[in-house]
């Protein structure tokens, strides 16, 4: 059995919790003795905020941490799109890291999975701005 995690949520906060969304309204902690997929609310990317690779990769994960039960269509585009993904980036830490992402999701460490992209935003934003050296995109077009 793994050690037990304990979440403090303020009044108003929602937790995803394997697929079900739990709304508070008073400051609660709970304590998880298990183990168990869930995103705390401020972590949750709304769709309109899923604008480079990486964050679009990032919001197809969390379909699959956030609802269960449509996890079968997100997991096929998180097949599909990791290649594409692969092939367009040259920064050798980046498709590293996206392939322990692609074997976390295939572990069903999804919440790690999220973490580990989320870690990769930065890396992203110098490379889309041109001022991160270590690392250049491919033109999207050449991953078609």
């Amino acid at each position: 059995m793994k050690s037990k995690l304990k979440i403090a949520l303020k009044p108003g906060e929602k937790i995803y919790v394997n697929g079900a969304v739990i709304s508070v309204d008073r400051k609660v902690s709970l304590e998880f003795l298990n183990d168990v997929q869930f995103l705390l609310q401020n972590h949750v990317m709304q769709p309109e905020d899923a604008t480079s690779p990486l964050r679009q990769l990032y919001f197809i994960v969390q379909i699959i941490l956030m609802n269960p039960d449509d996890a079968a269509q997100a997991r096929d585009l998180f097949r599909n799109s990791l290649p594409i993904l692969l092939d367009t980036f040259t920064s050798e830490s980046i498709r590293s890291t996206l392939k322990d992402v692609d074997r976390m999701v295939a572990e069903g460490e999804t919440f790690e999975a999220l973490r580990t992209i989320r870690g990769l935003f930065g890396e992203e934003v110098g490379i889309l701005k041109g001022t991160d050296q270590r690392a250049e995109m491919a033109p999207l077009e050449a991953a078609e």
